[in-house]
This record gives structure tokens, sequence and C-alpha cells, in this order.
């Protein structure tokens, strides 16, 4: 079996913080190699430094046989070995085939030749069963569509090795099926690929073999085959993980939220109510709506008929600061573009929509009742940073989604919103945010969850609501809830009786 990519004891450290010790990893032509670790465990920057983003401060890196230094992205990419990165590199205002090709376009006499660009793009968008116009912006996309994009762009560099970091975060269930299929096509073509999940049914399901991480050290090697699912969390977290779905009956109060006939881009008539004290799950396929239902919710996507009230009283949704107003939290699906400041600190981050919260009457912040509330979510989190002034972009992406969900919380919603507040987190804070819910809703919260991940759907939610095309096709109570019921509402659009 040929070796591709050979890592010999690596070593990363940041500000004095070792992230990786002496770290191991061998990725063969037809396997792939599962890697896995909690958030912080080093897995992201074991990634950069094989395509060249970050500088190793010791080990040995070699490629087909061969000792290389790369010294940046560019020098890995065209020696054959692409990243699909977890955080989405894109630009939104190129159009879809000027991002996958960016920095590579065919040229002729020199001259870019746009035909040949549009032509291959549409060809690899094509291979993932994705009828996209090539020339249309990007940012026009829904997350779901720009992964496929980003991911695309790996296969339109024909890597030797190709490193998938997080890919099926943003992907529903069909389209995560369509790129297991395209794994299967490049480990026959003899590819070597590294897979990186929090789903831990994803490496069970197509990962040959398993490298897992822990706290920067290569705590085991092996084959898939070999490891059990509670021999893999175990590992990861250095302690026994049980009940992964820890669900806590619903005791229900008075209504909360109603929302009557709500109209808005990609929402079309919408109604239901939620109570105190429960989780209402919101499944569907990408653009089925559940993310413009939210925005429009929050005031962040224009209302155009229909009403939303809370606690009996019909509020008007204008902007976003009405939605906090209204003691509505919002998590965005997209932490980078929508929920983060990247270049801001991370207590700066998690204040932000809570800054009243800390004002006296003059609107002077109160910086030690600021500081004390940012501390305490960091110690409710478990967020791994050295304290709150870290930049929030140098956190894992893991960590700067418990700073989202804080950020929400700060201001003390009523309702709180949760556009995949698990995407790229790890096992073990994934249960620690199932807990949170749990306790906010035994507080008397409301919380509505879109979620694309159905076991965490069926195993936190009181109730489903299923949406398709913009409507309410299908609704149903804890008991009633399967996976071939929500299915079907969400392809079918057949209204659940």
């Amino acid at each position: 079996m040929t070796t591709l990519l050979e890592l010999q004891g690596i070593e990363k450290s940041f500000s004095g913080i070792n992230v990786l010790k002496s770290v191991d990893l061998t990725i063969r032509a037809g396997r792939v190699v599962a890697l896995a670790g909690e958030n912080g465990a080093g897995k992201s920057t074991l990634m950069k430094i094989i395509s060249g983003i970050y500088q190793r401060d010791a080990g040995t890196v070699f490629y087909k046989g061969h000792e290389v230094e790369f010294t940046n992205a560019r020098e890995s990419m065209d020696a054959g070995i692409g990243i699909i990165h977890q955080e989405l590199n894109l630009l939104p205002d190129l159009s879809v085939a000027e991002n996958i090709y960016l920095g590579r376009e065919p040229t002729k006499l020199g001259k870019i030749q746009w035909d040949v660009v549009q032509r291959e793009s549409k060809k690899y968008l094509a291979q993932l069963k994705q009828d996209i116009d090539p020339t249309t912006p990007l940012g026009k996309l829904s997350i779901a569509q720009q992964q496929m994009v980003e991911i695309a762009k790996a296969l339109s560099l024909n890597a030797e090795v190709i490193i998938m970091d997080e890919p099926t975060d943003a992907l529903t269930d069909i389209e995560t099926a369509i790129l297991f299929e395209v794994v299967d096509e490049l480990r026959a073509q003899g590819k070597g690929l590294v897979f990186i999940s929090h789903r831990l049914g994803e490496i069970f399901q197509m990962c040959d073999d398993i490298a897992i991480l822990r706290d920067g050290q290569m705590v085991h090697q092996g084959a898939v085959a070999d490891i059990s699912e509670d021999d893999l969390i175990r590992h990861m977290v250095g302690r026994e993980l049980s009940d992964q779905y820890p669900f806590v009956p619903a005791e229900p109060g008075d209504v909360r939220i109603e929302v009557d006939k709500l109209t808005a881009r990609g929402a079309k008539e919408i109604s239901f109510t939620a109570n105190a004290g429960e989780v209402v799950g919101f499944a569907g396929l990408v653009g089925a709506g559940r993310t413009e239902l939210a925005k429009a919710i929050f005031g962040a996507n224009p209302i155009r008929g229909g009403s939303v009230k809370i606690d009996g009283q019909e509020i008007s949704l204008k902007s976003p600061q009405d939605g906090v107003k209204a003691k509505i939290g919002y998590v965005t699906e997209d932490r980078k573009q929508e929920g983060l400041v990247q270049s801001q600190s991370l207590g700066s981050n998690m204040s932000l929509t809570g800054l009243d919260r800390f004002c006296n009457t003059l609107g002077i912040v109160n910086k030690t009742s600021e500081a004390v509330t940012i501390s305490e979510y960091i110690e409710a989190f478990a967020i791994k940073t050295r304290d709150a002034s870290t930049i929030i972009s140098n956190l894992s992406g893991g960590n700067q989604q418990k700073v989202s969900i804080a950020k929400s919380l700060v201001p003390e919603p009523e309702v709180l919103i949760l556009d995949e507040p698990t995407r790229g987190v790890d096992v073990g804070a994934k249960r620690e945010i199932y807990t949170l819910i749990n306790k906010l809703k035994a507080e008397g919260l409301c919380i509505l969850l879109i979620s694309s991940d159905m076991p965490e759907l069926l195993g936190i939610s009181d109730r489903i609501l299923v949406l398709s095309d913009g409507k309410l096709t299908g609704s149903f109570d804890r008991d009633e809830a399967t996976q071939e019921n929500i299915m079907r509402c969400a392809v079918a659009g057949q209204t659940n009786g």
C-alpha cells in the first residue's frame, strides 16, 4: 500500500502554548483516514501545517517519499494537496466559477479563458449533483450550496491528498450521501483522504483508518473496524461519556411565541406556537425556509405578511435590534460572517448584544459586571482560551460556536432560536450544549432548534415541525417523530394530518 504523506514528530506552539506534541500521522493511497478529537485537540492546526498555512516548529513531513517544506498554501496545492476548510474560504462577491478557479485561471495568450473556467466548474458541480449556474454570485447561495462549491474547488485541483475539515456540517442527509459517493470514487482512484468530522456515524460509515488527537497528542491510531464508538469517545475526551442525547421531558408553561401566517422571503404563511419550557425542532432540506423563518422572527428578514406575538403581545420586527428588545435571541448558522466579529476579542463578542444589561442610566458600561458575566459563561461553556482578551479568530471553530451561543444568552432572552447550534462542535462539547438546552428549558426558556442533524433533532426536541419549500408540511410530537415520517414531509411536502 503506497504511502502518500507521512508526518513524524510534528510540534507547534502558539504564544507559548503547545498545540501539537510530537504527532505522527500516515496517509495512504486509496484509504480514508478519520482525524478525530475534541475542539482544541489540534486537528485543524495539523491540517494547516500539511497544507502550508502554518509552519511547524519541529518534525518532518514526507510527501511521496521525499521530505518537503511547504512555506505557503500555494506550494502544497501545486504539489497535489487540497483542503476543504471548515470555515468557508470563498469570496461572496465573486461568481461560483471565479471562486473555484481563483488564482488558477487557465489562460491563452495572456487572457483568461472564461469559457473553460465556467465549463469545468459546471463539470465539478455536476459531479456533486449540484445544478448551480457557475456565473451566479457566490453570496446568493445558501451555506450548504457554498459548502458544495468549496468541495468542487478541491475536486478541481485533482489533488493526490485531499483534506476534508468538517465537510458535511452544512449539508443535509441527501447532500452528505452525495459526498460519500464522491469519496468512494476518489478512494477508488487511489487518492489519500483525511476526513475530520464530529459526526461519529460518518466516521464509521466512510473511513478506513482513524487517528485520534487529545490535547495535542496522538493517543490512538488504527483501523476503524477495530474500534467501537464508546472507545472512540473515551480516547477523545479521556473519560467515559454516556447518553449522547440527554433528554429531559418538558414541563411547558404558557404560550411564549405565536407565529401567525408569517410570510417573508423563503417563508410562506407559516403558523405555529411554542411554549415556555419547550424545545421545538425544525426539520427540512436545504432551501426549505428554516433559516429564513428564523431570521424573520428575529427581525433580520423583512416580514411581508402575518404576525409574531411574544407573551400574547404583537411585536414589530424591522431589525435584529427589535428582536433583541423583544427578548428574542438568535444563534446564526454562519458564525464567521454573521455571528462573530473575527477581529475582536472573545469578551467583546460575547457581550456585544447585551451591553444594555451592563449600562447605567448615563449609558456607561459597568466593566466589572461585564467581565464577571463573561467569565461565568467561559466557565459554564468550558471555552478553551487563555482569557477573555483572546481574539475570536484564534479560537477553534467549536469554541467560537460556544461564544456565539453565549452571546445570544447575555441579553437574557425569553425565546432562543438555535440555528445549527452544534455545527463544528465535538461530541463532548455537544453534550455540554444539550445539557445547557435542558437547563434553559427547565428555567422556562422557549427554544426553537433548527438542525440538519436528524439524531440531534429526534434526541433533543419535544416537538418537531417540518418545512418544505417555505411551507409548514408536518408537525410531530416526540412519540410520533421518526426519521421516515420527517423525511416524507420534507421531501414530498405531504402535510401530516
